[in-house]
């Protein structure tokens, strides 16, 4: 219980940004961890499938994480939990821990320090990391990039919308998954989804894998944990160099202004403005920049 209340702690802390989360980074040690995404549409299933997972994961002995990325409340900024109450008999369970984390707005469908906490997460000893994202939208797709294996979840109601589906988001997919396939129309939609990816991957080597299951009934959970266990964690794409590089650049801006004060900022911009009545913001922050004026 100790464990699980300093990983929480910790979780906190990096979430926050507060006093002494980047020295926790720091010290990190490697881990080889799985990290597997799971994203697709509200409503497609993502916890339940994230539920039956973690059953067969403790069925083989495995530890595993899942950080739950849900929509912010637009008052306190914090995570509305959702469907997090299908996950409620794990809480529990010795070598599982399950977090939710607030997207804050973050376009991709993820927390915008979800890097830094997957890192520390996967560092903690466990066998799986997973990360399911709020939904899918046109620019969410941060979770290929992030994630070992990426799971895209689909369900038979998408009928005739398959043909419309967003490429990014057909592009992303390591897996496909098929929800809800007790449902009419299923076996359709199954066969209609090979035949549009067929073409859509004809360049890769094998045909990117679909996997027909009953989430709610743990159903196919079995065969797709078998495939995902059996799998090598794929090399660093260049849509994961990029996310991983803007990354950088985005903490060595922070590190570059974290001790900027901000009320000595305000004395310099009201002098200036007091001399002559307007000012030049270029010029204004290329002179902060190329001064010692933190």
């Amino acid at each position: 219980m100790d464990d699980v209340k300093k990983l929480s702690r910790n979780i906190s802390l990096i979430e926050n940004q507060s006093e002494g989360f980047e020295q926790l980074l720091l010290n990190l040690p490697p881990s080889d961890s799985m990290v597997i995404g799971i994203t697709g549409a509200p409503g497609s299933g993502k916890s339940t499938l994230s539920d039956g997972l973690i059953s067969e994961m403790v069925k083989h002995d495995k530890k595993v994480a899942v950080l739950c990325v849900d929509p912010s409340s637009p008052f306190h900024r914090g995570a509305l939990l959702g469907d997090r109450i299908r996950m409620s008999e794990w809480y529990n369970v010795p070598g599982v821990f399950i977090r939710s984390l607030a997207s804050r707005g973050s376009l991709g469908g993820l927390n915008p320090m979800i890097i830094e906490i997957a890192e520390y997460v996967r560092s903690a000893g466990f066998d799986y990391v997973i990360i399911e994202t709020v939904g899918v939208g046109q620019s969410e797709v941060d979770i290929a990039a992030l994630a070992d294996i990426t799971i895209v979840v689909l369900v038979p109601e998408g009928g005739d919308s398959i043909q419309s589906m967003k490429a990014g988001l057909m592009e992303i997919a390591d897996v496909f998954v098929v929800n809800k396939s007790d449902r009419p129309g299923a076996d359709t939609f199954y066969n209609d989804l090979k035949k549009m990816i067929g073409p859509l991957f004809i360049r890769h080597e094998e045909m990117k894998p679909v996997f027909k299951v009953t989430a709610s009934e743990r159903k196919g959970i079995e065969r797709l944990y078998e495939y995902i266990s059996a799998t090598t964690p794929k090399n660093f794409s260049d849509q994961k160099i990029n996310l991983l590089a803007a990354k950088v650049i985005t903490m060595v801006q922070n590190q570059l202004t974290k001790n900027i004060n901000a009320e000595e900022l305000k004395r310099e911009l009201q002098k200036q403005l007091a001399i002559s009545g307007k000012i030049n913001l270029f010029e204004f922050s290329k002179k902060i920049a190329g001064t010692n004026f933190f």
